[in-house]
């Protein structure tokens, strides 16, 4: 395997870390959103733990949360030791536009080069499936901002991120049903150039992940 995100905690050694490698991890996933984290002061801590972990490792930091958190901790995010990726356009809905708050620093981390955004879970970001037309805004933009720091990806198998009422976290739920493929066919709206595609597809991935 290359490429992996792992999810770690405090009780993750070093050695955990150096087997995860071999294995062919290249990242770590800060679960922000899932566990329903929303206090800057909770999660400056942790974000600096993680680039912290990662600096000597050439690993980056995979951060799953909301725009709204992006711009409270934009500064150190800015300053960070390791690249940074976030997920699912960066926690954006695609109702509210390019313009809503918080996309602007976003696109400030991107077009610094600061950051990453998985143009990823378009289903997350919007709610007019199957082909998320209000994502497109979105994504141009971003795009436009850094090609070099843009990925793609399926989100496969579509896991939902709220347990439903009278189910605990740990509990199997069903998977949202989403056509992989027709997602995949939104990217050349998203991005019309052959060349900038790959670089969305094959060039970042490879710089990110080692493949």
């Amino acid at each position: 395997m290359r490429g992996g995100v792992a999810v770690i905690d405090d009780k993750t050694s070093e050695a955990d870390l150096d087997a995860m490698g071999k294995a062919g991890i290249r990242g770590v996933r800060l679960n922000l959103a899932t566990g329903g984290v929303n206090d800057p002061n909770v999660a400056r801590p942790r974000l600096v733990a993680a680039t912290e972990r990662m600096k000597g490792r050439n690993w980056h930091v995979q951060i799953y949360t909301n725009l709204a958190m992006i711009t409270a901790l934009k500064d150190q995010l800015a300053a960070s030791p390791v690249p940074l990726v976030f997920d699912h356009f960066a926690g954006a809905e695609a109702a509210k536009g390019p313009d809503q708050p918080g996309f602007a620093d976003l696109i400030d981390l991107v077009r610094t080069g600061k950051a990453y955004v998985k143009i990823s879970g378009a289903y997350r970001a919007s709610t007019k499936g199957p082909d998320y037309a209000d994502c497109v805004p979105l994504a141009q933009r971003l795009i436009a901002a850094n090609a070099d720091r843009i990925v793609w990806g399926t989100d496969w198998p579509h896991p939902d991120s709220v347990t439903p009422p009278g189910k605990q976290i740990t509990d199997v739920t069903p998977l949202f049903q989403i056509d992989d493929g027709r997602l995949l066919n939104q990217l050349p709206v998203w991005a019309p150039d052959a060349a900038v595609r790959k670089k969305i597809l094959v060039d970042n991935p490879v710089r990110l992940y080692g493949f």
